[in-house]
């Protein structure tokens, strides 16, 4: 047995393995008989070694620290897991250096001489694979291991089957099993990863944020201090890993600094109304959006921050005392809040925190504008938020659930929204709607109308802005705006089902197209309920961007713009704020902003107090005579309906031949090559043609080519759209 303990530790000898710089002795067969447990470092083994008379706590400690890895060292005080390696012979040798974990004195038996060539695998347990021969053994680390493993400034994170991350238990019957995950460890930080796909993108997002130094350490040995990032003059403190929700208790997306700068407008523009607002950020995470509120504001806002957990209640306190605003809780200044002020400084506000559900405090008290930002969807928030809702305030949704709302995931979508939705070309414009008409729904329910001031749909997040008018007759009038929308599947062809309480017999025959009637079989369907209603007010949005021009907010006010032009549905190159004479109006840097909205109850007298009948009446007239000059519903993209062998014209050229055929046109927010009008599809199509050339001319002049399209124009929309429809078709399935 001497022999064999002599075999096993020549392989570490001939590489010159050491751990702390200590020489390992030979083993004796009687000092193996226990295991001592693996300290937390190999710095703090070192005596240990030097002084101990069994070398059996040097074998048992090594699989803490990677061979290829000990002796580096700029790399010594950093804890790597053993599944990070740089070759596959290190990999090998981590068999004998874990050699000192199995008993020695079982080993002695006369039934385990056989097993004395056999190996168990480094990165699975016992229970998982078993000890083999060394071939194969070494196959199993080639093959299962590392050529799975990802790579990283030379270094290969392998695939880890040992017990390193908790799993939850499964309830199989009356027994309960808990199935350890295969897994990869970060060589940068101390994240655990199932998948490779997601391993790679992992150690993607650290190379884009410029992380490339590894800097492995456990995260019960050294604690990463808290970051300070700055947004709109605002401080805020972040914990480590603050833009990854399973690792954090404070969440903070840098991407959706766009969302909250058009949230700050809106409240904004809101206190040029009435002041002071009680404002409520009712998941606060780091409390950014209510310090920028409180900070910029001042005391036109009365500011509730709130979050359930109390680490993040304790974070936004901080926040709120490195901005220099007061905490208040339970409606009494915090004792000390002056004590992070330096002297000559004054307090720019004060800010409430409260830690509670969300639900319950809307419950409790009234607010005059109220945001919801919940992780997912906020339909579970809609109800309690419009219970306790001032009259003419403001409730703005956040929905980050874009997988469901671009029907990526329809099921969730149906059971969230109850909602039926495909995958169309105007998806992003399906998602605003439907998450409008959840919103119209549960203000009805309170006996609450809502108007739409905007709504914005981006890659990440879906942002509805709505004002709340009391009364159930206003409730009324917002649940006849949520209709059914009846889509062709073949061209794309949409349009609202129209109301009435006789049953047709085929509504597909609504659609403008003639597909249900040329091809066999159902070639539309049904999507909804959604709200068909205007999304934009535009005299809000002009007043948006006078805030942003007074408040330096230069990022969002092209989106604002934007959402001008798509409102009035107007090209940017005819768009004219001059309203009528007898609005109030703004002038900042040459462009007149109104200061009353165009439809709602800006202008009451009496604000806070319900509505007059004479009041309602003529509500109702006016949005009567104003739906002619709603923006129409959706929009197509130019791409989408190109046709084959042809080259488009521009974007804006286009958007001027539509203009100059009679139709509503505009650029869309939604998508940068969609186009908004009211022109059907047919025409859209038609004048498409017209004004495109083919790839291949022949020689000939672009003067002669048009007019040959010109000429064949009628000839050719029919052909175009079977031509479009076939390669659609083909897309599609």
């Amino acid at each position: 047995m001497e022999n064999m303990a002599e075999e096993e530790v020549l392989p570490l000898e001939k590489e010159e393995v050491e751990v702390a710089h200590v020489q390992v002795p030979t083993p004796a067969p009687d000092s193996a008989g226990t295991p001592a447990p693996a300290p937390d470092s190999a710095l703090d083994s070192a005596p240990t070694l030097a002084s101990a008379p069994a070398p059996a706590p040097a074998l048992a400690q090594a699989p803490a620290v990677s061979p290829s890895l000990a002796s580096a060292p700029e790399e010594a005080k950093s804890k790597r897991h053993i599944s990070i390696q740089r070759q596959l012979a290190d990999l090998e040798k981590l068999v004998f250096v874990t050699e000192g974990d199995f008993d020695s004195a079982s080993s002695l038996n006369s039934d385990n001489l056989d097993a004395g060539n056999r190996q168990a695998c480094p990165l699975c347990p016992k229970e998982k694979f078993r000890a083999c021969n060394s071939h194969k053994l070494r196959r199993h680390l080639q093959n299962l291991h590392w050529k799975v493993s990802v790579e990283f400034e030379g270094y290969r994170m392998c695939i880890c089957h040992l017990p390193c991350r908790p799993v939850k238990p499964n309830i199989i019957g009356e027994q309960i099993s808990s199935k350890m995950g295969a897994h990869y460890h970060c060589i940068i930080c101390s994240a655990t990863i199932t998948r490779r796909t997601d391993m790679l993108g992992h150690v993607r997002r650290h190379m884009n944020k410029g992380e490339t130094k590894s800097s492995y350490i456990a995260a019960s040995t050294v604690k990463s201090p808290n970051e300070i990032l700055k947004e709109a003059d605002t401080d805020v403190q972040v914990c480590p890993n603050y833009s990854i929700p399973q690792k954090t208790d404070s969440y903070f997306n840098p991407k959706m600094k766009l969302n909250r700068q058009l949230i700050f407008c809106t409240l904004a523009a809101l206190t040029e109304e009435r002041k002071p607002l009680e404002c409520l950020d009712a998941f606060g995470a780091t409390g950014i959006m209510g310090l920028q509120w409180a900070k910029h504001l001042g005391n036109a806002v009365k500011v509730t921050i709130n979050d359930l957990n109390e680490n993040s209640v304790t974070l936004i306190q901080e926040n709120c005392h490195l901005n220099k605003l007061k905490v208040v809780v339970d409606s009494k200044e915090k004792e000390k809040s002056d004590d992070f002020l330096e002297e000559g400084e004054k307090n720019l506000g004060n800010i409430k925190v409260t830690k509670m559900d969300a639900n319950v405090l809307m419950h409790l008290r009234s607010f005059d504008f109220i945001h919801l930002d919940p992780f997912g969807t906020s339909v579970n928030y809609l109800d309690s938020a419009f219970r306790n809702i001032r009259n003419l305030g403001i409730v703005s949704v956040t929905s980050t659930d874009i997988s469901s709302l671009y029907a990526k995931a329809q099921h969730v979508a149906r059971r969230h929204y109850g909602c039926n939705i495909v995958r169309t070309e105007y998806y992003k414009e399906l998602a605003a709607r439907i998450v409008v008409a959840a919103v119209a729904r549960a203000a009805a329910r309170c006996n609450k109308g809502i108007e739409v001031l905007f709504a914005v749909a981006l890659e990440h997040f879906v942002l509805v802005v709505v004002r709340v008018l009391r009364g159930p007759t206003s409730a009324d009038e917002t649940a006849k705006k949520i209709q059914y929308l009846i889509h062709c599947q073949w061209c794309e062809e949409r349009i609202f089902q129209k109301d009435g309480n006789m049953v047709e017999e085929n509504p597909y025959r609504q659609l403008p197209c003639n597909c249900h009637g040329s091809m066999p079989g159902k070639t539309a369907i049904e999507l909804g309920p959604l709200w068909s209603s205007s999304l934009f007010n535009t005299g809000f949005l002009k007043r948006m961007l006078f805030e942003s021009l007074h408040h330096g907010l230069d990022d969002i006010q092209t989106l604002i713009k934007t959402l001008i032009f798509e409102s009035e549905c107007t090209p940017q190159s005819q768009f004219s704020v001059h309203g009528p004479s007898h609005l109030n109006k703004q002038e900042e840097n040459g462009v007149f902003i109104k200061t009353t909205d165009d439809t709602t109850t800006d202008n009451y007298v009496a604000q806070g107090k319900r509505k007059s009948n004479e009041m309602i009446n003529n509500l109702g007239k006016k949005q009567k005579t104003d739906v002619s000059a709603e923006h129409p519903p959706f929009y197509y993209n130019i791409h989408r309906h190109s046709i084959k062998g042809m080259n488009m014209p521009k974007l804006k050229k286009f958007l001027c031949y539509l203009s100059q055929a009679g139709f509503r046109v505009s650029r869309t927010h939604f998508d940068p090559m969609g186009v908004r009008t009211d022109a059907p599809l047919t025409q859209f199509k038609s004048i498409l043609l017209k004004y495109s050339t083919p790839t291949y001319t022949g020689g000939q002049s672009e003067g002669h080519v048009q007019s040959a399209c010109e000429d064949t124009v009628t000839d050719g929309v029919e052909m175009s759209m079977n031509d479009k429809a076939e390669a659609s078709g083909c897309r599609r399935w």
